[in-house]
């Protein structure tokens, strides 16, 4: 960890956050002005009824600390994302503040600062579609603010101090308050830099969490060019970053729009690639060209397949929450459709099931004698990170290996190409010790796939074709694809063992 983040462990424990009081004053709130966004996905779907997370919830008094689902469900409860959903009233959406303001000396998940951050920029930009003047919200969203502003978030960095600055800087121009100003300034800006990689990806290495952070960019930059309060120091620093995350994420999306599933990324959480396209277009910002480097990720194409590979680190090193145990993995698309894929996420809990979908055994890569290559743990911990060391790396042809077995005297090398329209997988297991190991090498597939054994391979959907040479097993067998939280589907995949060396080439099938 930083350093700035022991001290914020170390003083936020000493100092209560509990001990904030509640501001008792006339608080003016300011009409503001803002381009059309980007709606949410419906998550009001009836009255007092919920769906977050693929599962739904009713009500008959809306429990804003309602723990069954478990806590990132809360969060989103406490977020109110769906007062921005197309569907949602005005009547809906002030009834929904108001039945949350009612509860406010019982909130606790609602308090803290990252669904408190959320909760600011969702409540400001629905008060201000609707130019709702009420005294008693604009009291009760002024206290979020004061209170976000003394628990800010540098104690976890990442994405969660970033909602912070975001929040801050809603809140600024909502109020025309130049103390949540000057905080929301300073963090975005240095924050910014640091987060969003020359490649223009957040450094989390998550596609799903470089949506996020690309949507509230924009946000921010749609409210800093339609109101003038303030002076326009951030315009530009707004404007570059979302050149830049645009650019990555054009690279790294599917030619079918979607987004490769990789570190911590699920379906159906953030907008779409071409909402946000969109919505950056409207705001006349185009991105810039770009190519993925940086943040570790490569991509390969030909005529039938893309190819997207991970020669990254544990990132960033002082936060790897959302990474996982997954160096030198690739996933694959064939003609738009998905075919050797992540497993996916399903959940945020610290079970069994977080473990297994950040081990390495999840991932299409090789592992050594049933262990990860990072040590994943405690749902959001990485110990005895695996260092990755790219050895060539070309158009066609990229070579790498990394550490993560280095307490048992053995290092993987993995090398990629593509020749004549044929994706080409090297792998090697180098040993100092020349001692006895287990080399499994891990392919998933996507639950869509039809997937028969074949003589010296596997055939996919009756046109892909894996072929091994060097193998000395193949076994076919089911695993649980997580489809997006708390939604698992039985899918197939394959392991294959080796000794020292294997070839495993995918193809089209004719």
């Amino acid at each position: 960890m930083k350093v700035k983040q022991i001290f914020y462990q170390v003083y936020y424990r000493a100092c209560s956050k509990s001990r904030f009081k509640f501001i008792k004053k006339h608080i003016v709130s300011n009409d503001l002005v803002l381009s059309k966004g980007i709606n949410q996905s419906n998550s009001y779907i009836a009255p007092k009824t919920f769906s977050f997370l693929n599962i739904t919830n009713s009500f008959e008094s809306i429990n804003w600390n309602y723990s069954l689902h478990g806590k990132l469900w809360t969060y989103n409860l406490n977020y109110f994302d769906f007062l921005n959903q197309a569907e949602l009233s005005y009547d809906e959406g002030l009834t929904l503040i108001q039945a949350f303001i009612a509860k406010g000396t019982t909130l606790k998940d609602a308090l803290e600062p990252y669904p408190t951050s959320l909760r600011v920029i969702n409540w400001v930009k629905f008060l201000s579609k609707h130019k709702i003047k009420d005294s008693k919200i604009d009291l009760f969203l002024y206290n979020d603010l004061k209170r976000l502003s003394k628990s800010l978030e540098y104690h976890l960095l990442g994405n969660h101090l970033l909602e912070n600055g975001f929040a801050l800087l809603f809140g600024a121009y909502y109020f025309q308050d130049e103390e949540f100003y000057k905080k929301a300034e300073k963090i975005l800006a240095s924050e910014l830099e640091e987060q969003i990689l020359k490649d223009g990806a957040h450094y989390e290495l998550s596609p799903m969490y470089h949506q996020i952070i690309l949507f509230r960019v924009l946000d921010c930059y749609n409210l800093v060019v339609n109101n003038t309060w303030s002076s326009q120091g951030l315009n530009v620093l707004l404007e570059q970053t979302a050149k830049k995350m645009l650019a990555w994420l054009k690279e790294i999306s599917w030619t079918n729009g979607d987004i490769p599933m990789l570190n911590d990324s699920a379906p159906g959480i953030t907008p779409q690639t071409s909402d946000l396209f969109e919505y950056a277009q409207t705001l006349g910002i185009v991105s810039i060209l770009s190519q993925l480097k940086d943040s570790g990720y490569r991509k390969f194409d030909s005529r039938e397949f893309e190819i997207i590979m991970d020669v990254g680190q544990i990132a960033p090193s002082y936060q790897p929450g959302h990474s996982h145990a997954d160096s030198l993995q690739f996933v694959l698309n064939s003609n738009g459709l998905p075919i050797i894929v992540d497993t996916g996420i399903s959940t945020y809990e610290k079970n069994e099931r977080r473990q297994l979908e950040r081990s390495t055994e999840s991932h299409n890569t090789v592992v050594l004698n049933k262990t990860n290559s990072s040590n994943v743990w405690s749902g959001f911990r990485v110990a005895e990170r695996a260092f990755v060391i790219i050895e060539e790396d070309s158009d066609n042809f990229l070579k790498a290996s990394h550490n993560g077995y280095r307490k048992i005297g053995l290092t993987h090398r993995r090398t990629l190409s593509m020749q004549d329209g044929v994706f080409i997988i090297h792998d090697e297991v180098i040993s100092k010790k020349k001692t006895a190991y287990l080399a499994e090498g891990h392919l998933h597939f996507h639950p869509n796939c039809r997937v028969e054994k074949v003589q010296g391979g596997i055939l996919l959907n009756d046109n892909v074709l894996i072929h091994f040479k060097g193998q000395d097993t193949i076994e076919i067998k089911n695993y649980q694809f997580a489809a997006g939280f708390n939604q698992l589907v039985v899918a197939t995949k394959c392991i294959y063992t080796f000794k020292n060396k294997v070839v495993v080439q995918v193809k089209p099938y004719i």
